[in-house]
C-alpha cells in the first residue's frame, strides 16, 4: 500500500482540496499545520494520481510531494486510530468494532466507517452534531432533513435518531451512498439515499439542510438554494472563511443565529431573516 500526500501552503488549502477531489474521489486524509495543510491518498500501485498530475494541482501553492510505503496490514491497524465520540453527553458515535457505556439517556450511532469516509471524530462532524443536538435540545428536531455530502451517514443517522423525518442523505459517490446504506440498517433507521452533485445542481429542498461540505461548496450550496430552508447547520469551514460564506448565505435569505469554532474550524447554525 502507498501513501501519497500533497503538501501546499494553507491560503491554497481549500482550492487544492477540491481539486485533489475530482482525481481521488473516494475521499483523501486531511492534516493542518503552522502555515500548511497536507491531503494524503493511500492505495495500490497504478490506482493513484501521476506525480505530475498532484503538482498541477496544487500549483504555486505546492509545498511538497511524499510517497511513502505502509504495511500491508495498514487496513486493519487503520482501526486503531477510530474511538468513540461522545458530543454534550447526549450523543455517542462510535465505530462498530468498539464497545462503548453511552451515559444514561444517550443517544448511540454504530458507524462502520470504511477507510475514507469517517466516524465523526473529525471537528466539523462534532461541531454539526453538537448543533443537531441543540435543535433537538430547543424542540426542533423534527420535519424533513437533508445531509448534504452524507460520507458514513454520521449527521443523517443521528438527526434521524433526534427525531427528525424524513431524511434524506446525498453524496456524489455511490461508494459513500453505500456506506451510508449499511450504517442506517445498523441503527435501525431509514434514510432516503439520492446521489446528486453539488457543484452542478440545486440541494434538495428540506426543512432543515445539514451540510458538512468545503466552504466553496457551501457557497456555491447558498447560491442554488430555490428558496432559503427553515434552518441551515453547516462546517467544513475554516474560520477564516466564515465571512464569505456568512455572506453567500445572506444572500439566500439565511443569518447567523448561532455558531460554534473548534481550533480552525468553524460551524453555522443559520435561519431565514
Amino acid at each position: 500500500m502507498i501513501r501519497l500526500a500533497v503538501r501546499c501552503r494553507a491560503e491554497d488549502a481549500e482550492r487544492v482540496l477540491a481539486e485533489l477531489l475530482e482525481l481521488a474521489p473516494g475521499g483523501v486524509e486531511e492534516e493542518h499545520g503552522s502555515g500548511w495543510a497536507e491531503f494524503a491518498i493511500y492505495g495500490y500501485p497504478g490506482e493513484l494520481p501521476e506525480l505530475p498530475q498532484l503538482s498541477a494541482v496544487a500549483g504555486e501553492g505546492l509545498v511538497e510531494i511524499s510517497s511513502s510505503e505502509i504495511p500491508d496490514d495498514w487496513a486493519d491497524r487503520w482501526r486503531d486510530f477510530h474511538e468513540a465520540v461522545t458530543i454534550g453527553g447526549r450523543l455517542v458515535v462510535r465505530p462498530s468494532w468498539e464497545v462503548a457505556a453511552a451515559p444514561a439517556g444517550a443517544v448511540d450511532v454504530v458507524i462502520e466507517p470504511g477507510q475514507a469516509f469517517g466516524t465523526g471524530a473529525h471537528a466539523t462532524t462534532r461541531l454539526c452534531l453538537e448543533l443537531l443536538l441543540e435543535l433537538a435540545g430547543g424542540r426542533r428536531a423534527s420535519g424533513s432533513l437533508a445531509d448534504l455530502g452524507t460520507g458514513s451517514g454520521v449527521l443523517a443517522i443521528a438527526a434521524a435518531k433526534l427525531g427528525f423525518s424524513p431524511v434524506l442523505a446525498c453524496d456524489s459517490e455511490p461508494a459513500a451512498l453505500e456506506a451510508a446504506e449499511a450504517n442506517a440498517r445498523a441503527n435501525g433507521v431509514e434514510l432516503e439515499l439520492r446521489r446528486i452533485n453539488l457543484r452542478e445542481l440545486a440541494p434538495p429542498r428540506a426543512q432543515t439542510v445539514a451540510a458538512n461540505l468545503t466552504a466553496p461548496l457551501l457557497a456555491g450550496v447558498a447560491a442554488r438554494l430555490s428558496e432559503p430552508p427553515a434552518t441551515v447547520v453547516c462546517s467544513g469551514l475554516l474560520a477564516r472563511e466564515r465571512d464569505d460564506v456568512v455572506g453567500a448565505f445572506a444572500a439566500a435569505g439565511l443569518t447567523v443565529e448561532d455558531e460554534r469554532a473548534h481550533g480552525d474550524w468553524a460551524a453555522l447554525l443559520l435561519r431565514p431573516r
